[in-house]
């Protein structure tokens, strides 16, 4: 069978860069990330679709020799020294009241409204799309030439009380490294499934 794909399919290299051949670090070679590239970052990520474009990611970046200290002391022993060595980490949490946003980031009706009284509702949807935002994260990043180390390996109550503490409406999700990843810290890649294996076309 014959695949055809659209003709704005990234080349081989993009794809690889992407996907492919790009790994989660789990150490990291002695180079700054600068602001720029943060920034960059961002720019690219908030592109992405959420619903209702609610965009309820809220972003800590670990940069200061303070804060990746306090950050070290909130995660789990196997992952000290991957924070401890990365010149940033992304603390990627939520807004449980997104809502109040929307009237700016989704002008074309009264989407505040279906989120008013429904705090659960909105714990929800401020999980599933701020974990979907920390993927992009990720995405854009590589896009832009950086290595990524996600990691949930972490005391959440303890990077909310040092890092959020005066952001009493936002929860934290998961943390992810950016840097220029070291290979000697990489383990062989893990098994990937075919599409048979976890994928039914109905």
């Amino acid at each position: 069978m014959t695949t055809q794909f659209h003709d704005h399919v990234l080349p081989k290299a993009a794809l690889d860069q992407l996907f492919n051949e790009a790994r989660s670090y789990n150490g990291w070679l002695d180079r700054e990330v600068t602001d720029d590239q943060l920034h960059a970052i961002w720019d690219l990520m908030k592109m992405a679709p959420t619903s209702a474009n609610m965009q309820p990611v809220r972003i800590v970046w670990v940069k200061s020799d303070d804060a990746r200290a306090k950050l070290v002391e909130c995660v789990s022993d196997g992952n000290k020294d991957k924070v401890g060595a990365a010149p940033v980490t992304a603390i990627i949490g939520y807004d449980i009241d997104f809502h109040e946003e929307l009237p700016w980031l989704f002008p074309h009706t009264d989407a505040k409204s279906w989120f008013e009284g429904d705090e659960q509702g909105r714990k929800e949807g401020a999980f599933r799309n701020s974990s979907l935002q920390g993927a992009y994260l990720m995405l854009a990043a590589r896009a832009v030439g950086l290595d990524c180390g996600p990691m949930s390996g972490f005391d959440a109550d303890a990077v909310q009380a040092a890092f959020c503490a005066d952001e009493p409406r936002h929860r934290v999700n998961f943390i992810c490294s950016v840097g220029y990843g070291d290979p000697e810290s990489l383990f062989d890649r893990s098994p990937r499934p075919a599409f048979d294996r976890f994928n039914r076309i109905a």
